[in-house]
């Protein structure tokens, strides 16, 4: 959390450095003469982002890059006096199929050794976000995650791990921020989902990977808060040929439900179709965020079978259209004129509020520094945006907490309905 001392010497920097007399209490408004220095000279920044653009989650880290790219295109390549640069880069490999922690730390080095880098929009998958923080905490450089959910990235609660999550700031200082809620909220939506379809008994697995691994054991805790009884929470084995075993355990236990926690990479398709096979077809199986997308619900792109669509229900922090504020949807419809998508990802949404977050911290920073980007980041409060009204604490988080829950039909996510969930 900022300190009011540490703000009053950035801004008796600037002011010396501007020749301005005095700063005032006031928050700087974009263009406008409160806070902000009209003397600002621009600099030419660059804007970096780091998701997988090979494997499983291609088509939904495409669309968040072309949310960006949007967003930046509307802001015509400026915030405020400075020129910004967009520069996507690729965690992941076609031979992973997915984020690999070399292909990631190789992505923060080359932002934190770039000198005109001013904002590093990252990451999708949570356990590359543990790789990439500390570097690029240690350079001074900001983060903004449209997509990173683990609990201990910013807060010691249930769900993290031991020395969270201090160790991934070496600095002492915070550089992180995410504008998708924790996976506190999520778990509590899913369990509620899952009450309220009328699963009784739930078995469950997860992929032990950061995200996986942590939002199960935040659903351990939700489900025994909400009276939900699991059966399992099964570390899997990515690479099996199958689960049938797992399956057969968890029909044996009486379970009526079945929930992955993990991403699509890590062999979740062939999970839902050895449950599905196991349980029956009166089985309701769910997923969260990480397997909300097309490469999990298209049959075409490798996902489940069109059989199980109706079987299938996944959680994401991402609404219909038709709820969001008139700018999310007015975002939509440039979208789709843009890109011609008439469903887009819901991750593009995401991509474009992270760039706008970026280029507005910039723009209110006056001089561009990085320091100064950051303390806008956390500073940011009450924001009206596409994604609707929200602040970022003192810890880097979103104060959002809305989920969506999508259905697959015709091997497309399609929205159900909104839970509304808070942390506990």
């Amino acid at each position: 959390m900022r300190s009011r001392s540490l703000a009053a010497v950035s801004c008796l920097t600037a002011a010396l450095a501007l020749g301005v007399a005095a700063c005032g209490d006031e928050e700087p408004e974009p263009g406008g003469s409160s806070g902000t220095p009209a003397a600002a000279e621009g600099k030419a920044l660059t804007i970096y982002s780091s998701v997988p653009l090979q494997g499983a989650s291609r088509v939904q880290s495409e669309a968040l890059v072309n949310g960006a790219k949007l967003a930046l295109e509307q802001a015509g390549g400026k915030a405020g006096p400075h020129t910004v640069t967009y520069e996507s880069l690729d965690d992941s490999t076609a031979q992973a199929g997915s984020w690999t922690p070399e292909a990631e730390s190789g992505n923060a080095l080359k932002a934190s050794q770039d000198d005109s880098t001013a904002v590093y929009i990252g990451t999708l998958n949570s356990g590359a976000a543990k790789i990439s923080i500390p570097i690029l905490n240690e350079a001074g450089i900001p983060m903004i995650s449209p997509a990173n959910t683990y609990v201990g990235l910013t807060t010691d609660d249930p769900g993290s791990e031991p020395g969270e999550p201090d160790k991934y700031y070496p600095s002492g200082k915070r550089n992180y921020t995410r504008i998708v809620p924790k996976d506190t909220i999520q778990a509590a939506a899913l369990v509620t989902l899952m009450k309220a379809e009328g699963c009784t008994k739930v078995a469950m697995t997860n992929d032990k990977e950061v995200y996986g691994a942590g939002l199960a054991r935040v659903v351990e805790l939700s489900a025994k808060e909400q009276g939900l009884t699991l059966t399992a929470n099964d570390a899997i084995d990515k690479n099996a040929s199958n689960y049938r075993s797992l399956a057969a355990a968890a029909k044996s236990d009486g379970a009526d439900c079945y929930l992955y926690s993990g991403i699509t990479a890590n062999n979740a398709v062939q999970q839902f179709k050895d449950f599905a096979a196991a349980l029956g077809p009166d089985a309701k199986l769910y997923g969260p965020d990480g397997v909300a997308e097309t490469g999990f619900v298209s049959e075409k792109e490798g996902g489940i079978p069109a059989s199980l669509n109706k079987q299938v229900k996944v959680t994401i922090a991402t609404l219909s259209p038709d709820q969001y504020p008139p700018e999310g949807q007015k975002f939509f419809e440039d979208f789709t004129a843009k890109y011609g998508v008439d469903n887009p990802d819901p991750y593009a949404i995401y991509g474009y509020e992270a760039m706008k977050l970026a280029l507005l911290a910039i723009e209110k920073s006056g001089t561009g520094e990085r320091e100064a980007i950051t303390e806008q980041l956390f500073a940011t409060k009450d924001r009206e945006s596409v994604l609707g009204t929200y602040s970022i604490d003192e810890n880097g988080d979103t104060t959002l907490t809305d989920y969506g829950v999508y259905a697959v039909k015709d091997g497309e996510l399609s929205f159900d309905q909104t839970i509304k969930a808070a942390a506990g």
